[in-house]
């Protein structure tokens, strides 16, 4: 959720935790602060609810020399606990004003942690479950074992913390360092030269490096302007367990380029992003024959044959992107597919073991409730297979296999180009499965293979309709509610559709199976409702169409406005219209990765109409790491 970033080196710090605090606000926008350590020994520490441009403003007022230093740390928060208000927004201080804390997740235990420090007498100075790190740590500092050495201090803070967190700790008396640690939400260090970063993302630090290190669960780090040591909680050195990688994407990808929101950039990015995703997965094998890879491939052939059941997780639209997967999979390889969500999918006792494949789905790889499925499946001796946009984040890392999913960072809160490259990843592991089970010849998934690998120039057309789209959703702005209707793979489709529109324009909005109309939905007709209709191809699944295509009259007969996504050249669908939008023809399983690009222009533009901020929509963060 909350982004986090701490820097020690040569530049003007506050400038350098701003920036990247900016860059980072997609994380959390509820409050902001920064706190910048000087060479006198004091931090110095702003904070302000609301959005960045709040603590900016208050920073611009009252005057920055105050925060000359090299060293600091910053914090953009999604609230957990305590309102997002100014006494609740981060860093945090203890009594002494000389260490700080800023922080991501949930301390579970805080609360009989919060009574041992009132019993002792310590003045807690907000509602968060934050502020009893700091004043543990400043208390450890202070007496016992631990006094006097700053890292041993937080180090044992750390062991008595339970839950998911990130923490970040500076000390006014060691201006030079920074302690950080994470359990189970990210934190990632940046190597510079006379500079060292930590950050929630990469995009913190783009700017300035593009060489990371990935730290593992359970993992703190001590970063000084030359160096970074890397221990576990006891203390013991870990460095040689870590991971580092080198950023393959620069700064201006993490920008707008021009685009006034960073999700219209991210829109128009998705045939870069699926063609990206799909580049380097058919090969040639020792035969000469075309062969699908996977990324980071842990999974023989004979594993992948003796699998007699798959389970996909996820959240949001990821879980969208997985009940594409079911169609897939079972299709090409008559395998039984669940689709669960991964916030329930322990808590109800699934029936795992070793022949079942779970599939994990998640953009950011720290996605909290998908991280602990993952966790289950492994406990059960299920293997996993993850889909992740984040080169060695929590989940792949603890996953058997792994398909990346090449897109870059996605700023935007509302999921576009990284949906349609899982989408695409869902695909490839369908064909990986078909492959090595033989369910499908080479030559048809060579052919499948190359009719996916044409998606992208198809979603290059549907961007076209952006105008025409456009001029629909503000004649519809005013309305107070919209309705999806699918069937097949479009059922998938309205789904996301209609999670677009209530993420960010705050509108009522249901995505149905057509099929269900007549047993309930039907009763939520009325005159000018607007219904959204993903139309099947009358060529590929003809019955479906006919079917689909008496749910619009039935709809239309009761006075419901109708706008329908339909195949080009499907003329049946024109007269039952009110708006039609046309989409490229394409082979069924491969369609909602064109159908679903005008509902996201849609939602994108009714929030614009509204006055509302299409990447920052209210109460949203972009990674979603605590449950």
């Amino acid at each position: 959720m909350c982004g986090i970033v701490g820097y020690v080196g040569y530049r003007d710090a506050l400038g350098v935790v701003v920036d990247a605090l900016r860059r980072m606000e997609y994380r959390g926008y509820d409050s902001a602060g920064v706190a910048i350590l000087d060479a006198t020994g004091a931090i110095a520490v702003e904070r302000k609810a609301g959005r960045l441009a709040n603590l900016e403003a208050e920073l611009a007022e009252t005057g920055v020399a105050r925060f000359a230093g090299t060293a600091g740390m910053g914090h953009t928060r999604w609230a957990t606990h305590g309102a997002p208000t100014d006494r609740n927004a981060h860093p945090h201080r203890d009594d002494s004003g000389k260490v700080a804390v800023v922080h991501n997740g949930i301390i579970e235990n805080f609360a009989p942690l919060r009574r041992e420090l009132e019993d002792a007498g310590v003045e807690l100075r907000s509602d968060t479950d934050t502020e009893v790190a700091v004043h543990l740590v400043a208390r450890a500092y202070a007496t016992g074992s631990t006094a006097g050495d700053f890292v041993a201090s937080a180090l044992a803070v750390l062991r008595r913390l339970e839950g998911a967190f990130t923490l970040v700790f500076t000390h006014a008396d060691h201006p030079d360092k920074i302690v950080a640690a994470r359990r189970s939400t990210p934190l990632v260090v940046g190597v510079g030269q006379g500079e060292m970063f930590i950050a929630s993302d990469v995009t913190a630090f783009i700017e300035h490096t593009r060489e990371a290190v990935e730290l593992g669960q359970d993992q703190a780090v001590v970063i000084t302007a030359d160096s970074y040591q890397v221990t576990d909680f006891d203390g013991a050195d870990v460095n040689g367990r870590t991971r580092p990688f080198t950023i393959d994407w620069d700064l201006a990808a993490a920008e707008k380029g021009g685009h006034d929101y960073f999700m219209l950039k991210e829109i128009e990015e998705q045939p870069t992003a699926v063609a990206d995703t799909l580049i380097g997965h058919f090969t040639q094998d020792e035969t000469g024959s075309g062969r699908i890879v996977l990324d980071e491939q842990r999974l023989a052939d004979q594993e992948l044959r003796d699998f007699d059941k798959v389970f996909v997780v996820a959240c949001g639209s990821s879980y969208h992107a997985g009940l594409l997967a079911k169609y897939a999979i079972e299709h090409w390889t008559r395998l039984p597919v669940e689709v669960e969500l991964a916030s329930e999918f322990r808590y109800r006792d699934p029936v795992l073991d070793r022949s079942t494949l779970v599939v994990a789905i998640s953009q950011s790889g720290e996605t909290a409730d998908t991280l602990e499925a993952v966790r289950h499946a492994k406990d059960q001796k299920a293997r996993v297979l993850a889909i992740c946009n984040t080169n060695g984040a929590q989940i792949p890392r603890e996953s058997d296999a792994v398909l990346y999913t090449r897109t870059g960072p996605e700023i935007g809160v509302a999921s576009t180009k990284a949906f349609l490259a899982q989408v695409a990843a869902n695909y490839l592991v369908g064909l990986a499965l078909a492959q090595a089970r033989g369910t499908k010849y080479p030559d048809e998934v060579a052919r499948e293979f190359a009719e996916l690998e044409a998606m992208p120039k198809l979603v290059e057309r549907v961007l076209e309709t952006g105008p025409q789209v456009r001029e629909i959703a503000r004649q519809l702005a005013g309305e107070s509610t919209v309705l999806f209707l699918g069937r097949h793979v479009g059922y998938p489709v309205a789904l996301e559709g209609a999670l677009k529109l209530k993420e960010l324009a705050y509108m009522h909005a249901e995505g149905f199976a057509a099929g269900e109309l007549k047993h309930g939905p039907i009763a939520l007709i009325e005159e000018g409702l607007p219904v959204i209709v993903v139309m099947p191809s009358p060529k590929g699944r003809a019955v479906l169409h006919s079917k689909l295509l008496s749910n619009i009259r039935e709809i239309q007969a009761r006075g419901a406005r109708t706008i329908v996504i339909a195949e080009e050249g499907d003329e049946t669908v024109r007269p039952f219209a009110d708006h039609l939008i046309e989409i490229p023809s394409a082979p069924t399983l491969f369609q909602p990765l064109l159908s679903t690009v005008p509902l996201q222009i849609f939602a994108a533009e009714i929030a614009q109409a509204r006055g509302y901020d299409v990447d920052k929509p209210r109460n949203l963060a972009k990674s979603v790491t605590v449950e």
